[in-house]
């Protein structure tokens, strides 16, 4: 069984006080009531190792942001600050939109529950700035994601006394100031009826006839103790059944750990006491009778005390009177009678003073345990807050998180759309429009792997579509690095192929104009040259009914093995260029 002392270290040392509530920040922890003048705020500036950016202070206090929350003018405050400003006006503009343009009023800078959203960024770096304790004397360094639950622990913080005597004191000193200095917290001797704090009344000795002949027998058995102990004591309860015997240490531990066991047995030597001497009944718990048991007795057990007490004054002086007339051996008798009845009292009051300080110490840990039980009243409500405040959080997050997809995939589409539309500006500013093209192609060796480990797959290259007029064909060349039919593996392929174009219906058909075909030499020494004239019986000339017409001209266009003739430069920066004329004069 804990002593009172440790039990309110233990209790104490989890109750949840927080300084800020009661000085500089009013207000500062969730459930509080606000006074009229006064709203919360965020986190000071003071518990920063460094300097907070602006970005991390609330427009309103001033103070690192507690619970960002961002308005459509891009202004951040605390949630207690912007909930407070909005329910206590209307209409309202942000405080840093009328200091950056007094006359601006738009509809973005007026602060309401709906233009505000979490700013779930800005939280998270918060909560990651380096803080420590502002309380004197208290070494504590982290971040400020555990900056409130050290608050709530902190044995360097000043709280108010639980029992209302007004007194701040540290958290560390509350156990000591219930027990030794707070004013409210009193106890009346049920001798003397003083009041007295609970140390003073676990050492006050009333100064009564048989006080002071408990505390002569308490000395004379000290001074004398039982032969064949050894430097043993017994325990001062020996008397009514207790037989426990030890050093002074051992004797002092079983003593404050014996409690219940020592009340059974001065309970049972009460009730063989009230009955000699003719008292009120009273009836001890038996053994195994949980402590409610005996703080019900408690109250019967100190009347029949008091009762015994004055029983023995009326017959200490009965007993005088009767010695001033009887003989000497009436005299001795009557002594004797005396001293009997004299050590029996002396029991009774100490066990009536042991009875009064466990009753007080009793009531002590009820009001502790009252006090607790308010404590965790409050953490269950503020849990309930931060659970709901969650849920809320989570179905932001939700439809936030929709309306990224959302976003993501119009990105997407986008995307797609500026792609074609580059394709097609590209093609715009590539195209010819007097039936001369020069096709560039960049990166031919890494085209020309490519179309060797095609595995028959024909891999071949389209030009850009140019035109013959600026209303005539709509053509483009069709490329086989590696060869096509008769070509294939030896020679570069090039191809002529009439596509379907806009203005086909205002033109002649078939397709009857000379092509010719140029590898320019890049030295412009020899060109190599290819032509040929449409045969107007082929599919390939007639008028296109899909997109193009099958390509028609010159497996065998170039050898491949001259590609990279020393004498001239067709292959140069791993570059070629094709030229195609068509004669429309023919």
């Amino acid at each position: 069984m804990l002593g009172v002392d440790a039990l309110l270290t233990v209790k104490y040392n989890i109750a949840r006080h927080h300084t800020w509530g009661f000085n500089t920040f009013p207000g500062y922890h969730r459930g509080e009531t606000h006074g009229e003048n006064e709203y919360p705020s965020g986190f000071p500036q003071s518990i920063c190792d460094d300097v907070p950016q602006q970005k991390y202070l609330c427009s309103n206090c001033n103070n690192v942001l507690n619970e960002a929350r961002q308005t459509l003018c891009g202004h951040r405050y605390c949630l207690a600050c912007v909930s407070w400003l909005v329910s206590n006006n209307n209409n309202l503009v942000c405080k840093m939109c009328k200091e950056e343009d007094p006359s601006s009023e738009s509809e973005t800078s007026i602060l309401t529950s709906d233009n505000l959203f979490s700013d779930a960024a800005i939280n998270k770096e918060i909560l990651e700035l380096k803080v420590h304790c502002a309380n004197q004397g208290c070494s504590w360094r982290s971040i400020l994601k555990d900056f409130e639950e050290h608050q709530g622990q902190c044995e360097y913080a000043l709280i108010p006394c639980n029992i209302g005597c007004g007194h701040m004191v540290l958290r560390k000193a509350l156990a000591c100031h219930l027990e030794k200095a707070c004013p409210n917290n009193m106890s009346v001797c049920p001798a003397c009826c003083h009041s007295l704090r609970p140390i003073e009344l676990q050492t006050h000795s009333c100064h009564s006839l048989g006080e002071e002949k408990a505390d002569k027998k308490q000395r004379n058995g000290k001074s004398n103790p039982l032969p064949g102990s050894k430097g043993k004591e017994y325990c001062v309860f020996s008397e009514v059944g207790c037989t426990f015997k030890g050093t002074t240490e051992k004797l002092r531990v079983h003593e404050n750990s014996s409690h219940v066991g020592h009340l059974q047995l001065l309970l049972r030597a009460a009730t063989t006491t009230s009955s000699d001497l003719q008292a009120s009944p009273l009836t001890a718990p038996a053994p195994g009778k949980e402590n409610r048991a005996m703080d019900e007795q408690l109250p019967h057990l100190r009347d029949t005390l008091s009762g015994l007490r004055l029983h023995w004054d009326m017959g200490l002086l009965k007993g005088e009177g009767e010695l001033e007339t009887e003989g000497e051996d009436g005299r001795n008798s009557s002594a004797a009678h005396s001293l009997r009845d004299d050590d029996q009292v002396t029991k009774l009051l100490d066990l009536g003073r042991q009875i009064d300080t466990l009753q007080q110490r009793v009531q002590i840990s009820e009001n502790i345990i009252s006090v607790l039980n308010r404590e965790v009243e409050k953490t269950q409500l503020s849990m309930k807050a931060v659970e709901r405040e969650n849920q809320s959080n989570q179905e932001m997050i939700y439809h936030l998180e929709i309306k990224v997809t959302e976003q993501e995939h119009r990105m997407a589409r986008k995307d797609l759309v500026i792609s074609s539309m580059k394709q097609c500006l590209s093609a715009h500013q590539e195209v010819s429009y007097d039936g001369t093209f020069i096709w560039r192609l960049s990166d031919l060796s890494t085209k020309m792997k490519e179309a060797v480990s095609s595995h028959g797959n024909r891999p071949n290259l389209y030009s850009p579509a140019f035109y013959t007029a600026r209303y005539g064909f709509k053509v483009c060349m069709r490329l086989y690095l590696n060869g096509d039919g008769v070509g294939k593996g030896t020679h570069i392929s090039l191809f002529f192929v009439i596509m379907k174009g806009e203005y086909d219906l205002l033109l002649s058909w078939p397709f009857k104009h000379k092509v010719t075909f140029f590898l320019l030499d890049q030295n412009h020494r020899e060109h190599v040259i290819d032509a040929f004239r449409p045969d107007l019986t082929s599919s390939s000339f007639q008028r296109p009914v899909s997109d193009m017409n099958v390509a028609s001209g010159c497996p065998l266009f170039f050898p491949l093995g001259k590609l990279h003739s020393p004498k001239h430069a067709y292959l140069k920066d791993d570059t070629i260029f094709i030229k195609c004329v068509v004669d429309t004069s023919s």
